[in-house]
């Protein structure tokens, strides 16, 4: 099945005008344990597509709070095939909800790409998103991904060409992932009103759904983008409820759980 789950919810979702709601969790964070219990509370409360960050020593797109969870995590001596295990046990009572790993190349490179891509499909992920590895040179691992019927996820960016959004666009699948502000993610400078505008001229040149992340933290912010973006991805916001909770990790689901009922409402 693999990509179809998120190419069918995404067209499911245009032919009502519903915007898909996707929150970023790091794998392991705050423990191994727990991962796959708060997947199922962000899919209770009302995710519909879940980012499954892989943690890594060195996330140079990320702000504080998403390399505090990768160290959390590394704590624990996480590794991209705990990862993998923990996606085969969610699937055991969710086939339905897409999952996009997001991390950095690092990791994929010491398993290699076509033992990665077999791991992956046979886990049950859908797409893969490598922060730091951009398109031009992706066509290796894109090869195998695609292989396997895994989807490729891009980044494009305010100051991405719209030359180059093309381009990227024509190798991407799935959606493409819209970096809404110039900055690491949780920053706290978003321009909801510019977001918005960019949002709609890229739309005009490219067939891909649009998710829109970096800076959302709220339901306020969520819906404005919503006005024009396909999904909205929240991360950071989601990463310090978890750290919010750090003494008392029995509250953390729940917590998510809450968070994406307030996030889902204000969507509508």
């Amino acid at each position: 099945m693999s990509g179809s789950r998120i190419t069918a919810l995404f067209k499911g979702f245009k032919a009502v005008g519903r915007t898909a709601l996707v929150p970023y969790i790091t794998a392991g964070d705050p423990i191994p344990e727990l991962t796959v219990e708060l997947m199922n509370a962000l899919v209770a409360g009302g995710a519909d597509l879940i980012e499954l960050g892989v943690p890594f020593s060195d996330p140079e797109a990320d702000g504080v709070d998403l390399q505090l969870a990768s160290e959390r995590a590394l704590a624990s001596q996480m590794t991209l095939t705990n990862v993998l295990s923990m996606v085969a046990e969610f699937r055991r009572n969710d086939d339905k909800t897409p999952v996009v790993l997001m991390g950095y190349l690092n990791p994929i490179e010491c398993m290699g790409y076509e033992r990665f891509a077999a791991e992956a499909a046979a886990a049950g992920v859908d797409a893969v998103l490598v922060v730091n590895l951009p398109p031009e040179e992706a066509e290796a691992l894109r090869s195998q991904l695609q292989a396997r019927s895994l989807q490729s996820i891009y980044m494009i960016a305010p100051t991405t060409s719209p030359e180059r959004v093309g381009r990227i666009a024509r190798r991407g699948s799935g959606f493409l992932y819209y970096v809404a502000l110039k900055g690491t993610t949780g920053a706290g400078h978003l321009d909801t009103d510019r977001a918005r505008a960019e949002i709609a001229r890229i739309q005009q040149r490219v067939d891909l759904p649009l998710a829109v992340g970096f800076g959302i933290a709220d339901g306020a912010s969520a819906k404005a983008l919503a006005e024009t973006a396909d999904a909205v991805v929240i991360g950071a916001a989601v990463a310090r409820r978890i750290a919010a909770h750090l003494n008392a990790k029995e509250k953390i689901a729940a917590e998510l759980k809450a968070f994406m009922g307030q996030l889902r409402a204000a969507l509508g």
